[in-house]
C-alpha cells in the first residue's frame, strides 16, 4: 500500500498546481457556465481509508444542471478496483447526489460542496454515504475544464449510525476534465 499512498500524494500535489496554470494564461471572454447550462465530467479517481492504509482506483463520471451561474447540482456515479490490506481485491462503486457552489466568474473556479448517497462493495457491507467536498476548475477553453476534487464521504447505514461514525469514512478525489452545454 506504500505505493498507493505515494499516488495519492501526487494526485493532491498535482491539483495544488492548478491555480498556477491560471496565472500564466490570458482571460477568455465568457468563460464558465451560465444558469440552465448543463457540465458532464469525467475523471480518473481514487478513494482511501482516512489512514491511508486500503484504498481503490476507478472512474468517476457526473452530469449537473447549473441551478445559477455559479451553484451546480448533479448526479455522480463512479465505480473502482480496491485493494484490501492483507485481504483480497475487490470492486465498488458508488451514486451520489451532490451540489456545489463555484466562487468567481474567472477561468479558475474553486468550489465547495456536498454530497449524499450510497456506496455498494462486493466485499463488505453496502452503505449510505453523505459528504462534504472541495475542488477546483480550470478552463483550458471557455466550456471545457479540467477539475480536481476531494471529498470526505461519512458511512452509514442508519440515521443513529450516521452520528456514531462520523470519524469512520473515506477519502475520494478525482482528476478529470469536462464539458459545459
Amino acid at each position: 500500500m506504500k505505493t498507493f499512498k505515494k499516488l495519492s500524494l501526487a494526485v493532491c500535489a498535482s491539483a495544488l498546481l492548478i491555480p498556477t496554470l491560471s496565472q500564466a494564461q490570458g482571460t477568455y471572454e465568457g468563460v464558465g457556465p451560465k444558469e440552465g447550462d448543463r457540465e458532464f465530467s469525467i475523471s480518473g479517481s481514487g478513494q482511501s481509508d482516512k489512514k491511508f492504509d486500503n484504498g481503490s482506483m476507478g472512474l468517476s463520471g457526473e452530469m449537473g444542471w447549473y441551478l445559477n451561474d455559479q451553484t451546480v447540482a448533479g448526479v455522480r456515479q463512479s465505480v473502482g478496483w480496491g485493494s484490501v490490506s492483507g485481504g483480497s481485491d475487490d470492486w465498488s462503486g458508488g451514486t451520489r447526489g451532490y451540489i456545489d457552489y463555484h466562487f468567481g466568474q474567472a477561468e479558475f473556479r474553486p468550489f465547495v460542496g456536498a454530497n449524499l448517497g450510497y456506496k455498494y462493495y462486493n466485499h463488505a457491507k453496502n452503505s449510505g454515504v453523505a459528504g462534504l467536498e472541495l475542488g477546483a476548475k480550470y478552463y483550458v477553453l471557455p466550456s471545457t475544464f479540467v477539475q480536481a476534487r476531494a471529498e470526505y464521504g461519512f458511512l452509514f447505514d442508519s440515521k443513529n449510525s450516521a452520528k456514531d461514525n462520523s470519524s469512520n469514512g473515506s477519502w475520494e478525489y478525482t482528476v478529470g476534465m469536462g464539458y459545459n452545454f
